[in-house]
């Protein structure tokens, strides 16, 4: 069956997608090669150009596409709980936890904000950030934590993991940093909590 033009548009691009994303993955992307990626997906430097603008285009592309992926990842693990703020907590900690992964510790949290800047301004922080005040503000009409302004709240938390991820990330020793960043995470997150009289 013969393909539709948009039909192959979208392969070469998804061709193009997938090997930048091996290899920035793999190289990194100071070292990998325009050449080399379109070489591999069997297209041409005009195809990434027409595509995607440049190499950072494309860079900027695979961010977004593993951005999407995460996201999916987080909202599946917090659904998975029927205690709201276990669910908050999780999502939260399994993120700073993404930054142990080889391919989301080299794209998303070392070569990410190089190549592309203060994460807090991509495309997608946004949609991040309503996402946990929503989640902060429904903990909060629960009566689970402290009366708190959810996008304030929202913005130091995303701040704070952001950070902790990307101190992992660049760290020499990930594993051991990372004990130390999620064990001060969760502290940081318990302090939004209401605390339950004893006696009651």
């Amino acid at each position: 069956m013969r393909r539709s033009r948009n039909e192959m548009i979208a392969e070469t691009r998804q061709k193009l997608l997938s090997a930048g994303r091996r290899a920035f993955g793999e190289l990194g992307y100071a070292e990998a090669s325009m050449d080399d990626f379109t070489a591999k997906a069997g297209l041409t430097r005009g195809a990434l150009y027409h595509h995607f603008g440049d190499k950072k285009g494309l860079f900027a592309a695979v961010v977004a596409e593993i951005d999407a992926e995460m996201s999916a990842r987080l909202c599946d693990i917090s659904s998975k709980t029927s205690d709201r703020w276990q669910g908050f907590v999780d999502e939260n900690v399994a993120y700073v936890l993404t930054a142990l992964e080889p391919e989301i510790q080299r794209i998303m949290f070392r070569d990410g904000p190089a190549v592309l800047g203060d994460p807090s301004q991509w495309p997608n922080a946004n949609h991040c950030i309503a996402t946990v005040a929503r989640s902060i503000e429904n903990l909060r009409n629960d009566g689970l934590i402290v009366d708190i302004d959810p996008e304030a709240a929202a913005r130091l938390v995303n701040a704070a993991s952001s950070s902790a991820a990307q101190w992992i990330a660049n760290s020499d020793d990930p594993d051991a940093t990372s004990k130390r960043a999620v064990k001060s995470f969760k502290t940081l997150l318990e302090g939004l909590r209401i605390e339950k009289d004893p006696k009651r």
